[in-house]
């Protein structure tokens, strides 16, 4: 269950959690087409900061525009709505949820002139995958279920009715015994998780999916640039499955899942069977510039006051 808190923004105004409602005749329930966020703020020695702000919300307008949504705000205005919620709330760490729907009007599949409705929620989450995941690694199981083709879904929208596919393949993987799924794109490749991207080490060397079939995550692309700083080799190619389970160590991303350890896959353990070396220190270092201990990464946090 969601932690609720006190108020959520709707279109510019606050309203009670509780109160925060739409018709059941809104477009975007019936077809799926609506444009989210996950975000979060840490709580710093600074008080509370927003993680990569910013490129959350240009991602959130980029998705509306490839998919010819208008979001009747501007970036700035949603950015100040987020930070705002925050501070309504008076909460110092937590989820954030912004979303742009087509709201109540016309049925069918093409929208004529209905309303372009923007909601923003926040609420206390902690580890997506567990803590014990977060600490000792996750199982993860290959899906049967694979990712839309590029032409199929363009990749690049965070889309709601994308996550049909997700749900899935994770309730395949959960209904299995494990706790997460990894889907395959359409040419067999590995693609990314349910709601992660995926990462391995092989003999020292990181190894992402490129930007083909996944989502241009924002933790994937953090880690990217803390490696390349840690002295680590990170690569973006495409990999296969079997090359997944004889990785010595990987791992997923994202802003639910923070740098979730992979500890096996369809039965294989990978490595020694928990967080590997090199997990362990893009782990360390992510959250201690999410805490706001390392200034060169102060560039990546919004504070909210």
């Amino acid at each position: 269950m969601i932690n609720k808190t006190d108020k959520i923004w709707m279109d510019g105004k606050f309203v009670n959690w509780d109160d925060a409602k739409v018709h059941v005749l809104s477009h975007s329930l019936h077809y799926g087409l609506g444009v989210f966020e996950g975000i979060r703020c840490y709580d710093t020695q600074d008080g509370p900061a927003v993680f990569r702000l910013d490129e959350h919300v240009n991602r959130l307008f980029q998705s509306a525009k490839i998919f010819l949504l208008e979001i009747p705000f501007s970036p700035d205005e949603i950015k100040q709505a987020i930070i705002q919620t925050i501070k309504i709330n008076s909460i110092k760490e937590c989820y954030i949820r912004p979303i742009a729907f087509i709201g109540y009007g016309a049925m069918g599949l093409y929208p004529k002139g209905n309303p372009i409705n923007v909601v923003i929620a926040v609420w206390p989450w902690g580890a997506y995958l567990g803590e014990e995941g977060l600490n000792n690694g996750i199982r993860v199981k290959i899906s049967s279920f694979i990712r839309n083709h590029v032409n199929s879904n363009m990749c690049r929208g965070k889309i709601s009715g994308y996550y049909v596919n997700s749900q899935l393949a994770k309730k395949e993987a959960i209904s299995n015994g494990y706790d997460e799924a990894l889907l395959l794109d359409t040419s067999g490749f590995v693609s990314e998780g349910s709601g992660e991207n995926i990462f391995i080490v092989r003999n020292g060397i990181l190894k992402t999916t490129p930007l083909t079939s996944i989502l241009e995550g924002i933790t994937r692309d953090s880690v990217i640039e803390i490696a390349k700083d840690l002295g680590i080799v990170a690569l973006q190619e495409r990999f296969t499955r079997d090359e997944v389970y004889i990785s010595d160590e990987a791992f997923f991303t994202g802003t639910a899942a923070e740098i979730t350890p992979i500890r096996e896959v369809d039965n294989r353990v990978i490595g020694e069977g928990k967080a590997g070396p090199i997990t362990k220190k893009l782990q360390n270092a992510f959250f201690e510039i999410v805490k706001g201990r390392v200034p060169k990464y102060k560039k990546w946090l919004t504070y909210v006051s």
